[in-house]
């Protein structure tokens, strides 16, 4: 059948995620979460998928094919997973959707916990990699060694 014949489902559900139909396949895949441009790319080049071709008119089989291919850590290059040596397992694995947000919970828990620099730092809510928080950081009410004129008591003019 032709793509003029075939109809456009208005959305295409992988990963727990319902992508708009009449969106490119390379495109609509950016809506899952942890999914990017280049891998999206990936995804379509591994599988053999037209990028071009309309996420509606894909079958319930390309689904289950995205999804053993993100399960799979082996068919992607190393760099393209977002879990390199898991905390727990120690297994190289690409997560996405709820289990991203689950597992990012997890390590800044881990990193409270044992009171780390870096898990201190995001427990009071400053920058956790080397910036400056004299200059910046001051719409949060963070800003370190910075006081308004009438905490000092100050007159102003």
């Amino acid at each position: 059948m032709s793509e003029e014949k075939q109809q456009i489902k208005p959305f295409f559900r992988v990963l727990s995620t319902d992508l708009v139909g009449a969106k490119p396949i390379s495109m609509a895949l950016l809506k899952v979460k942890g999914i990017s441009f280049n891998l999206s790319n990936a995804i379509c080049n591994t599988l053999g998928l037209d990028k071009k071709r309309k996420a509606g008119l894909l079958t319930d089989k390309d689904a289950k094919d995205i999804e053993n291919l993100l399960n799979s850590s082996d068919k992607l290059p190393i760099w393209f997973l977002n879990r390199r040596k898991d905390w727990e397992t120690g297994e190289n694995k690409h997560v996405t959707g709820g289990d991203l947000r689950f597992s990012l919970d997890m390590d800044l828990k881990r990193l409270k916990k044992t009171k780390s620099y870096r898990g201190m730092r995001h427990a009071v809510g400053l920058p956790t990699r080397g910036q400056r928080t004299r200059g910046h950081f001051r719409k949060v009410g963070k800003a370190v060694g910075v006081q308004k004129s009438k905490v000092k008591g100050g007159k102003k003019g």
